[in-house]
């Protein structure tokens, strides 16, 4: 027999790389009876398949995940599935990173030194409609805004990558050789070289060190 209002739970799939993270943040939800994980995802592209394939009500999405980075995950996520919320977690409380999320789509940003305070809040206020910022944040965007500070909309070139442009880029700043990428794709080799070549090109960048940098300061990747 199903138990009274378990039907009305909020489902949240966790979108986050470290196995020993994720399991924390699961049983912290678990313990919120207002809550249900009904998915783990440890990668980008693996969270865009469990959103589409699980529909859940929330998506907890890390910043810098593996193969497709956070942002990236959060709009193909969203041009499937409009009606998903998408909260980001982030070890960054710089203001471009956090419009940049909401440039995403995403509805909430939180900080991971503050989860064990916000998350089941602002998981609540996604569903409910509504948005979150932890309040640390909150309070920069206010002081920005009372300072009369706008910052500038700059064209991202990583923008104009394609999706597959974009994993390519993703393993190519994780390390990955062509023969690597073209293996964990199921693509050729000469394709890996075509899409490495054009990625150099949009971004403007001439080595491989420059394009991991690139991804470093994009949040795509952790800092070394």
């Amino acid at each position: 027999m199903t138990a009274p209002n378990a039907e009305k739970k909020v489902r949240v799939l966790l979108a986050e790389d470290h196995a020993l993270v994720r399991q924390g943040f699961r049983r912290m939800l678990e313990d919120d009876p207002r809550l249900r994980v009904v998915g783990e995802a440890n990668t980008g592209l693996s969270a865009i398949e469990l959103a589409g394939r699980l529909r859940p009500d929330v998506v907890v999405m890390d910043l810098s995940m593996p193969e497709i980075g956070g942002l990236e995950a959060t709009q193909e996520i969203l041009k499937a599935n409009p009606e998903i919320k998408v909260l980001i977690l982030s070890m960054y409380s710089n203001e471009a990173y956090v419009r940049k999320a909401f440039e995403a789509g995403a509805k909430g940003y939180i900080l991971k030194d503050a989860v064990d305070v916000d998350l089941p809040q602002a998981i609540m206020a996604l569903a409910q409609g509504g948005a979150y910022m932890s309040p640390s944040i909150s309070n920069l965007v206010i002081e920005t805004l009372k300072g009369g500070a706008k910052p500038e909309a700059v064209a991202d070139p990583y923008d104009n990558l394609t999706l597959r442009e974009k994993e390519v880029f993703q393993l190519i700043a994780q390390g990955k050789s062509n023969k690597e990428i073209a293996t964990l794709l199921e693509i050729s080799v000469n394709t890996v070289a075509v899409h490495r070549a054009r990625v150099m090109e949009t971004l403007g960048v001439h080595r491989t060190a420059e394009l991991v940098l690139y991804a470093v300061k994009r949040g795509l990747i952790p800092q070394p």
